[in-house]
């Protein structure tokens, strides 16, 4: 990052979210952390600041854009946002027989549609001249190409739909902002509530902390130029086919 660089952090309150905070705000660089959250969180930390962002109030997302850009453009957005399970209303599904109309819907409204309106308000707010990103944490059960196992079908659709959005938003922001970076980020199963259900069998090699996955993802933001805008990315820089 650059000397006083002013970043957000969108679902600042979940695992992921939190470590990146938490990381970011220790780097000099760092001049500003704006961490966004639903249920804004008190942060001790000097530098950063947190704001109401709720991806079902489209206003929320628009005031949190503002506030964030007040004194400075951004430098940086993190969207560390998502669904996969809800207690027993939203659970992945395991057949087609239980696609579900309304699960569907939900699920696509955090996965998909939320950060979307995050990039329609936030991504005009990127700093000019000089090397910016943004980047939206996928999952690689979102590739296509790589579903051999079926299942989880509005959890997949939703994270394929985030990638093709992604690919989209990376074309038109490379014609206004040359140098503006957007990825989506696969983390690795994370040990965080959203994959605790569903780590019982992994070995720890497999199960990363919330502070390692977020470390090993800055470092391949840091690492990225534009000629890799529009890429869908895991945790160690190797490139995801869609």
């Amino acid at each position: 990052m650059s000397p006083q660089s002013n970043v957000a952090v969108i679902g600042a309150s979940g695992g992921l979210g939190r470590a990146f905070v938490e990381i970011l705000a220790a780097d000099a660089n760092i001049g500003t952390l704006h961490a966004c959250a639903r249920s804004p969180v008190r942060w001790s930390m000097p530098a950063v600041h947190g704001h109401r962002l709720d991806l079902d109030d489209e206003d929320s997302i628009a005031a949190a854009a503002e506030a964030a850009t007040e004194s400075s453009p951004l430098d940086l957005v993190i969207v560390a946002t998502g669904i996969l399970h809800r207690g027993d209303d939203i659970q992945p599904e395991k057949t087609m027989r239980e696609l579900d109309r309304r699960v569907l819907q939900q699920v696509l409204a955090i996965n998909t549609v939320g950060p979307a309106l995050v990039a329609r308000h936030f991504l005009p707010k990127l700093r000019r001249g000089h090397k910016t990103v943004f980047a939206a944490l996928s999952a690689r059960v979102g590739s296509i190409r790589d579903n051999r196992l079926g299942g989880w079908a509005s959890y997949r659709a939703s994270k394929a739909a985030l990638n093709m959005l992604i690919r989209t938003l990376a074309i038109e922001q490379a014609r206004q902002r040359p140098q503006s970076v957007v990825v989506a980020l696969h983390p690795g199963t994370v040990d965080t509530r959203l994959s605790k259900p569903f780590t019982g069998r992994l070995g720890p090699e497999d199960l990363f902390e919330p502070e390692d996955s977020a470390t090993r993802l800055l470092h391949v933001l840091d690492s990225i130029d534009q000629e890799q805008t529009g890429a869908f990315l895991a945790y160690d820089g190797t490139s995801i086919e869609y």
